[in-house]
């Protein structure tokens, strides 16, 4: 597509990198910015800036946070003797608007892929070893995806706990195979989470 404009083209181009963003969508969104008043505009590109410099990972479970601990690691009224693990931020946010959930989180931040090259060293796993061992955990909750991946890093750290005396829960099979937790609808992953069973019950087949 040609452009009138060489820093229109720019602006089209660097919407066009977003996640699902074509170019006639990026222009769209390029051209409303243009409609809207000087600090309108302003007040968007601050806020984009403000995502990098002053957004975080809660030095604890791995959230997205303002501070050095998200919300939920500050919340005294927390079950932190109990820890969901999941695979992304957007899995916390799933849990968190069932309000079925009122323990703490580790998000791994991905699941072991050999696929895409992803071991177990690229995600969060012995730091959830960590809190297990410093915490006093009494329960770990695998809320992984229903696909191999998910299953191979939810039997990698089933393994990894076996031995320090704690419970490991997975969710009931409520979520579709193949699926996220972040696809499931609320009443779902409500029910799964309620339902849990032991990993060994769920798996033993």
């Amino acid at each position: 597509m040609e452009y009138s404009s060489s820093v229109l083209a720019k602006a089209v181009n660097e919407f066009a990198k977003l996640p699902g963003v074509g170019e006639k969508t990026a222009l769209r969104y390029a051209l409303w910015l243009l409609k809207q008043d000087k600090e309108a505009v302003a007040m968007f590109a601050d806020s984009l800036s403000d995502l990098k410099d002053k957004v975080f990972h809660c030095q604890r479970c791995n959230n997205l946070s303002d501070t050095p601990l998200c919300p939920i690691c500050q919340d005294t009224e927390r079950n932190t003797k109990q820890i969901c693990v999941v695979e992304t931020i957007k899995d916390v946010m799933a849990i968190e608007n069932t309000d079925s959930y009122k323990g703490v989180y580790h998000v791994l931040g991905g699941v072991i892929s050999p696929v895409e090259g992803i071991g177990v060293g690229d995600i969060k796993i012995t730091q959830l070893l960590s809190r297990v061992k410093s915490e006093a955990v009494e329960e770990v909750i695998l809320a992984l995806p229903t696909t191999m991946e998910g299953d191979t890093t939810a039997f990698y750290i089933h393994k990894l706990l076996e031995n320090e005396n704690i419970k490991v829960s997975a969710l009931s099979r409520g979520i579709s195979m193949g699926e996220g937790v972040e696809y499931a609808d609320e009443q779902t992953l409500a029910r799964s989470i309620a339902l849990r069973q032991s990993f060994d019950e769920i798996y033993k087949h």
